[in-house]
């Protein structure tokens, strides 16, 4: 599919974790998240993930795009012939992208009207929210219209991931050192829900098949009626992880839209490798929407 121009521009931060070619497809601005590797900096759309990975241990930290970036990016879709945006970002608990590119918001300039979203969520779980403003956009929405398909998408969706090591999050502080060292000796993969801006802890798997069941027995519980499925199948060089549970959704329900992604290099840089998940949003049926199916 070929986006055509929008009126409404979508613009959203790569955490996001949308293959360039996807995005561009949809009409799509990614901005780049910031890593900084041994003291340097590198935009997150530089780095690969098996690089980043090798690199885990030369101390990576990570930051939002400044807002220059995102003024440039709203800028760029204006040129093209956009005449509003909306600008969605990963979950502001997670990151200030929120902040930057709400400052970012001020400075484009009165005449162009901006939108900017807090997703409360990221990876995949924010590529399906910014996918569900793309459609939006190009089926002719309104900028309230594509926000409002944000913001629903955005309090809908899921993602529900486990890692492989716990050493990553508790280098980040997102969990207790003593924690981490109880779960190493039980050799438990630690599972958590992201949604609505809030991660959840849920209980440990003692291997990489008990989290895949773990997570589809979760997916399974939040199945509604006359709704179609959203969804995409994460991975950070697991990919035959990934595939394995995107089949076994579909064996049960076919999705409008189903992706097969990678986590980003800067959200791996707070998990570490090995992390597999799976985000989905379920929508109440109205206009049918093109199917989707990507493997990125």
């Amino acid at each position: 599919m070929a986006a055509s121009a929008a009126a409404v521009a979508v613009v959203a931060d790569s955490a996001s974790a949308l293959a360039p070619e996807l995005a561009a497809r949809w009409g799509i601005t990614l901005v780049p998240m910031q890593l900084e590797i041994g003291g340097q900096p590198v935009p997150e759309a530089d780095m690969s993930l098996d690089e980043l990975v090798s690199r885990l241990d030369d101390g990576v930290q990570t930051s939002a795009p400044p807002p220059g970036a995102f003024v440039e990016a709203v800028s760029s879709a204006l040129e093209a012939g956009a005449r509003s945006a909306v600008v969605l970002t990963v979950g502001s608990n997670l990151s200030s992208s929120y902040q930057s590119a709400l400052t970012a918001s001020r400075l484009v300039g009165n005449d162009t009207p901006v939108v900017v979203v807090d997703t409360g969520t990221a990876a995949g779980a924010e590529g399906l929210v910014v996918l569900a403003a793309a459609h939006e956009a190009l089926a002719g929405g309104s900028l309230a219209q594509v926000g409002a398909r944000a913001h629903l998408a955005a309090g809908e969706v899921r993602l529900v991931a486990a890692v492989a090591e716990l050493k990553y999050l508790v280098r980040g502080g997102r969990l207790a050192a003593g924690a981490a060292r109880a779960g190493e000796h039980l050799g438990v993969r630690p599972v958590f829900e992201l949604r609505r801006g809030k991660i959840r802890p849920l209980r440990p798997s003692l291997s990489v098949a008990a989290a895949l069941d773990q997570i589809l027995s979760l997916w399974r519980r939040s199945i509604v009626e006359d709704a179609d499925l959203h969804v995409a199948a994460l991975h950070a060089l697991r990919d035959e992880d990934a595939v394995v549970l995107l089949d076994k959704v579909r064996a049960e329900v076919e999705p409008v839209t189903a992706l097969i992604g990678t986590f980003g290099p800067v959200m791996v840089a707070h998990t570490g490798p090995g992390v597999i998940g799976l985000a989905w949003w379920w929508e109440r049926r109205r206009a049918p929407a093109p199917a989707l199916h990507e493997h990125s």
